[in-house]
């Protein structure tokens, strides 16, 4: 990476930078670590569901993260038109929970029905990657950073439900869970501050490794999921069987909308801290590995795979943004999808250890968005705009029981704080016309 590129993005590891392959081992399991969570949560939702026995769910969880792990692979490092090429983690996001509910219990195709919709309905998110770049020009300044803040600050609730125990849980707010979270954060501030090399880059894993060590002797961690979990499961294709049902995709088509919307917000969310930014066509290939991603996992027994947002956090925070380390990230998880022993050692970690690792990931990633905005003219326009995409973003986050009573459809489209606020800011961004004249700055608001 050239000084100059180095000093204009304060990190040490670029996009296309290799570290040594120990390093990037290690670098490699902090990103894993910090969407790991996210990644096995909706096979474990839609197992608990359909009402499968331990075994099967085991199963989901495996396939799932096998094929997070050739996505998140695909999507750092590139296959012809498939792929940013960024460093970018891969898993089912939990927007696919409420049509994958739908079709397997309502409809009452079971995971056949569900994987014939993930199938199908990924054709809907290729396709409109290869019209994405002209769409490109409704994503200005304006809406991008107010995307990325939303993608932050909506999160944040979730790092706080996870510092008190778990949203659910019957410790929730126990004092001893906010205090590990506290812990866990106050390492990684002072490490990620005046840590030198590999402690300042890990310093995330180093205070989530702390935070295992930490709960073990309260209690916090129950180590016999590890003994009851397999040695080796290989994943197959079509285990349950298939079924291709046309209402079946009619309701995973709105889910696709919006995981398209939110793949281009995050990688967006990525080119503003890398020091390479991305370009129209990166995003587009990007948003075609999401729909790729999520045609496989169809075969595989996985949900519809999208880009995380999780890791976005990382790249500022350990200054690391090498897309090498995020490729043996793909690797690393592919492993544990054939290994579930490992992948269920990272499965228990306690909410409250990652907790405190989200609240400085998940806020640096809002900082991201502020700054961008900082960096616009706060004109009566602009402000509408952020203001309203906020507003509506983070009241949907923090007050999800206002769409209880709208249609089906509504709510899946408007399901999350960050496809509320995006859909927002891109129609006001159309509706509301631009006026040189009704320019205010910053400094008079």
């Amino acid at each position: 990476m050239s000084n100059e590129a180095q000093k204009s993005t304060n990190l040490l590891y670029g996009v296309d930078d290799r570290p040594g392959l120990p390093i990037a081992i290690l670098l490699a399991f902090q990103n894993i670590i910090t969407s790991f969570g996210g990644i096995v949560a909706v096979p474990l939702i839609l197992g608990q569901a359909l009402g499968f026995p331990v075994e099967e769910v085991a199963f989901l969880v495996s396939a799932t993260v096998f094929v997070s792990g050739i996505t998140t692979w695909i999507q750092a490092k590139g296959i012809g038109p498939i792929g940013a090429k960024a460093p970018c983690v891969m898993g089912t996001d939990i927007t696919f929970v409420a049509p994958a509910l739908t079709v397997g219990v309502n409809m009452g195709l079971g995971l056949p029905g569900i994987m014939g919709a993930s199938i199908m309905g990924a054709s809907i998110e290729m396709i409109l990657s290869r019209f994405l770049k002209p769409l490109m020009k409704f994503f200005p300044p304006v809406v991008t950073g107010t995307v990325v803040t939303l993608i932050g600050t909506s999160l944040i609730p979730v790092s706080i439900d996870w510092m008190a125990g778990g949203a659910g849980s019957k410790d929730y707010g126990n004092p001893l869970n906010i205090i590990v979270a506290l812990t866990v954060l106050t390492v990684i501030i002072f490490l990620n501050r005046y840590g030198k090399g590999m402690l300042g880059s890990a310093s995330v894993l180093i205070g989530i490794v702390l935070g295992y060590i930490i709960s073990t002797p309260l209690g916090l961690i129950d180590y016999q999921a590890i003994a009851d979990a397999q040695w080796f499961s290989l994943p197959t294709i079509f285990k349950y069987g298939v079924t291709f049902d046309f209402g079946a995709f009619i309701s995973f088509a709105p889910a696709y909308l919006v995981a398209t919307i939110g793949t281009v917000g995050v990688l967006l969310a990525v080119s503003g801290v890398i020091d390479k930014p991305l370009s129209e066509k990166q995003i587009a290939d990007g948003v075609l590995c999401d729909g790729f991603g999520s045609f496989i996992a169809g075969f595989f027994g996985a949900g519809p795979n999208t880009s995380f947002s999780q890791n976005v956090g990382l790249i500022p925070l350990t200054r690391v943004a090498s897309r090498y380390v995020v490729t043996i990230s793909g690797v690393i998880l592919v492993l544990l999808g054939i290994f579930p022993k490992f992948s269920t050692l990272i499965a228990i970690m306690p909410n409250p250890v990652l907790g405190g690792a989200g609240i400085v990931m998940f806020g640096i990633v809002a900082a991201s968005g502020i700054k961008a905005l900082g960096e616009i003219k706060l004109d009566n326009r602009n402000l509408l705009i952020i203001a309203v995409s906020l507003g509506l973003g983070l009241g949907i986050t923090v007050k999800p029981e206002l769409l209880s009573k709208l249609p089906k459809l509504a709510q899946m489209i408007f399901s999350s704080g960050i496809s509320t606020g995006t859909i927002v800011a891109l129609a006001l961004n159309v509706l509301l016309k631009e006026e040189k004249d009704d320019e205010i700055t910053a400094e008079s608001v």
